[in-house]
């Protein structure tokens, strides 16, 4: 009976609701998309409104709420500061139970933000120089081939005498200081620019001393960091050169800085003199550090001066000398970066 009783209201309902069912034509389909094919919706490429025709927000509209008033709007009072988290003061090793953030963390102690730019050059070398220097510098090494016999760089002393026994061993002959081992380049030691070293050496200032704050000046504007005053160590009477006298200026300037300095060299002070061919092939300390001078006239050529150019005497504006601090470990390995960077050397190569 409960089956008879439900057949009535089931055909209301299918008799009420419009049916979805819709008749289609007799016609041939390859394939179940044809008809997806076939009513493509209408998306127009290119949108109808613009962006010209936004209201524009201006300072009324945007409702500021007092900090006070909003402080007091509040239902639940914030935790006090007894309840938030502080690292530790002290690290106290792997062990221990309670370990600080890293330094990456917001509530990290050494915590610094940044970094709050990119620069050009440092972008082109992670990007293609760094894989470039590991090709040019891939040395292939054949499984099974023996290891070359490590190069005996101190000199051991003889048993002539008992009184060379168990001593240190002594230097290169020639040369007391030992230079850095050069390895090969993997994607460990890729060499990179650690810092840039400028000098300015200015003997006039002894008469003058206009002549320092015309360097000092020049070296901030191009660089933007404090040079420090540097003074002479000794006395020459024949220079007329007095111990404690002012004599130069000097900075460093390091990380993306560096970076930024190198690009404006490269690409707007090299290109800039006349008839210039390169660096020197011979220029290095054989520890990984490039070393050229500009004169008066090629210092000229920075942007910084060359925009305010009415501001710096020209015949008190000085020379410098910049040292290219790398993390290479040889000159080869230095100059193998410069060139990568687009610096050119010339003349005969010297290791």
């Amino acid at each position: 009976m409960a089956t008879l009783r439900d057949i009535p209201r089931t055909g209301r309902q299918l008799l009420g609701t419009v049916s979805h069912w819709k008749p289609r034509q007799l016609t041939l389909q390859r394939c179940a998309s044809t008809e997806a094919a076939a009513s493509k919706p209408s998306i127009p490429d290119i949108e109808q409104d613009s962006g010209l025709t936004t209201p524009i927000v201006t300072r009324e509209d945007v409702k500021i709420i007092a900090p006070r008033k909003r402080a007091s709007q509040r239902n639940h009072e914030l935790p006090h500061e007894r309840y938030r988290y502080h690292p530790p003061k002290y690290d106290r090793g792997p062990m221990h139970p309670v370990q600080p953030p890293p330094s990456s963390d917001p509530t990290a102690r050494n915590f610094t933000p940044g970094p709050f730019n990119l620069p050009r050059l440092k972008h082109t070398f992670h990007s293609s120089v760094a894989s470039d220097i590991m090709t040019l510098a891939y040395h292939h090494i054949p499984p099974g081939t023996p290891d070359k016999p490590e190069r005996i760089r101190l000199r051991e002393w003889d048993d002539s005498s008992p009184y060379m026994k168990n001593r240190p061993k002594r230097g290169p002959r020639g040369n007391d200081v030992l230079f850095p081992l050069e390895k090969n380049i993997t994607w460990r030691n890729i060499p990179e620019i650690r810092a840039v070293h400028l000098a300015m050496y200015m003997p006039q200032a002894r008469m003058n001393r206009d002549h320092i704050m015309v360097g000092r000046s020049v070296l901030q504007t191009i660089t933007g960091v404090r040079p420090v005053v540097t003074l002479t160590k000794t006395s020459v009477a024949q220079w007329r050169i007095v111990k404690g006298d002012r004599s130069g200026v000097k900075c460093t300037i390091r990380g993306n800085q560096a970076y930024e300095f190198m690009d404006k060299v490269i690409h707007l002070v090299f290109p800039k003199i006349k008839d210039w061919k390169g660096l020197k092939g011979t220029t290095g300390d054989s520890t990984g550090n490039i070393s050229w001078g500009f004169d008066s006239q090629a210092m000229q050529y920075f942007p910084e001066v060359e925009a305010n150019y009415s501001l710096y005497p020209s015949k008190m504006i000085p020379g410098c000398r910049f040292t290219l601090e790398t993390t290479a470990k040889s000159d080869r390995h230095a100059r193998l970066l410069c060139m990568s960077l687009g610096i050119p050397f010339t003349g005969k190569l010297v290791d």
